[in-house]
């Protein structure tokens, strides 16, 4: 994995912490860390499109995040578990792995794709 995609990742890492942030945040410190995250989340993204397609690098950034958000609530919140929803996410993340693998970097025509 290289740097761009390595943003990405981190990028949707940010992004389930912000999501999280604005079902929970409280208190004046949980929002400004939810307005960083949001921030950081979406400059990341906007880096990584700059070498990679915009729609791949989008639909990478979102489904990372769904299923990070999902995960993230099921551990720390104590969301149910459904066999349906863990297969669905498997199927998400099968789905952002076929892009990920698919996709060129920094050349024309994997822009154009």
């Amino acid at each position: 994995m290289n740097r761009t995609w390595l943003a990405v990742v981190v990028a949707a890492l940010f992004e389930v912490s912000w999501v999280i942030g604005l079902k929970h945040a409280d208190s004046f410190w949980e929002w400004g860390g939810t307005i960083i995250a949001l921030a950081v989340s979406f400059c990341l993204m906007i880096m990584a499109s700059r070498s990679l397609p915009a729609g791949t690098v989008y639909a990478v950034f979102v489904g990372l995040g769904t299923a990070g958000t999902v995960i993230a609530e099921i551990l720390l919140y104590g969301a149910e578990i459904h066999a349906l929803k863990i297969a669905m996410i498997g199927l998400l993340l099968l789905g952002v792995i076929g892009l990920k693998l698919l996709s060129k970097e920094g050349t024309k025509e994997g822009r154009a794709k």
